[in-house]
């Protein structure tokens, strides 16, 4: 029998880490440790989760151990780059929430690392690899029940949730903005329905429409995505009412040459609590499939490619690319603010 591959958490920051680690371990990975600076909000709630695992006096405990394959981070956002580089540096592989990094300069510094160590660097874009109808989708698309991708409109609303915000969500600096933030999500879509490595980005502004007390903070963001045969929208904001049962309503519609598939992820507002519902139209069916059970393959798949150095959970160059993206567009519409 293959021995379990283990790994560690550095930096707890983000609640992303509760899933990141949590499927993880359902695709049969072990959390061998975890070490974080301080006492995040999130503390709490990661030990109730894996009360297994040891908390570790620094990190240089876990990137020391040879035992140890992969390391996750849900640091503050400015620091997962150094976080990652030193991982890999250290022979692991790396997953960081998004965004991976929040300017040029660190992505060079880790396409550099990982060409130089020949590392993975991924990152969990979890609005695509933690739903089960963008899975769905997947599949759909490459049956061609929608003929060729021709535009997508991604819309990510997410409550604000301000008592529960750290200092550092409210800076850009260590965030990276909206755009380099939740704007990865959508930016990783487009490239993916696709089917592309990179595109031009003909729009993208910010704006702080309901937050005065924190005027470098962007509430509100859009961008528009060009490529050859393929046009795509993306609305941000951090106006998610409380009304809603969860924390945001977001959509991914897909337009095809020969259909339509539209992706009501987390709640099927108005009608239904339930997440992932598709609606498929085209020449022939018109209808709504409920795609909870359609899997979550990427953790899996990451786990593979730690043991076998393939590309199966996505390209190396696709995280690259996406962070590329996101980052131009929020110097774009930074610029222009």
């Amino acid at each position: 029998m293959t021995a379990p591959l283990r790994m560690g958490v550095i930096g707890i920051d983000h609640r992303h880490i509760y899933t990141m680690a949590g499927h993880m371990q359902a695709a049969g990975a072990e959390l061998a440790g975890w070490w974080t600076d301080g006492t995040p909000g999130t503390l709490d709630g990661f030990v109730r989760r894996f009360p297994e695992a040891p908390r570790v006096a620094a990190m240089d405990a876990l990137l020391d151990d040879p035992g140890i394959d992969l390391i996750l981070t849900a640091a503050v956002p400015c620091d997962r780059p150094a976080i990652a580089l030193r991982a890999m540096a250290a022979g692991k592989d790396v997953m960081s929430d998004k965004p991976g990094c929040l300017t040029l300069d660190q992505l060079a510094a880790l396409r550099a690392e990982v060409a130089r160590t020949g590392r993975i660097w991924s990152v969990d874009f979890s609005e695509r690899f933690e739903v089960p109808s963008v899975t769905a989708a997947a599949e759909l698309v490459a049956e061609g029940a929608i003929g060729r991708v021709i535009q997508t409109i991604g819309l990510g609303p997410h409550r604000l949730n301000r008592p529960s915000r750290p200092d550092w969500f409210f800076d850009p600096a260590r965030n990276g903005g909206i755009l380099t933030d939740i704007g990865s999500h959508q930016i990783d879509q487009f490239l993916v329905f696709g089917g592309l490595s990179t595109a031009e980005i003909t729009l993208a502004s910010t704006a702080n429409r309901a937050n005065p007390g924190d005027p470098a903070f962007r509430d509100f963001g859009q961008v528009a995505l060009k490529a050859p045969g393929i046009d795509g929208y993306v609305r941000l904001d951090w106006f998610t009412p409380d009304g809603l049962p969860t924390w945001g309503d977001g959509r991914l519609f897909l337009l095809g040459t020969e259909g339509t598939i539209e992706l009501r992820k987390y709640v099927d507002a108005g009608r239904s609590d339930r997440s992932d519902t598709l609606i498929l139209t085209n020449g022939t069916r018109c209808e709504t499939i409920d795609a909870r059970d359609a899997g979550l393959p990427y953790f899996a798949r990451l786990i593979d490619d730690i043991r076998n150095r393939t590309e199966t959970a996505m390209p190396q160059e696709h995280p690259f690319n996406v962070m590329e993206m996101a980052i131009r567009a929020q110097a774009m519409a930074d610029a222009a603010d």
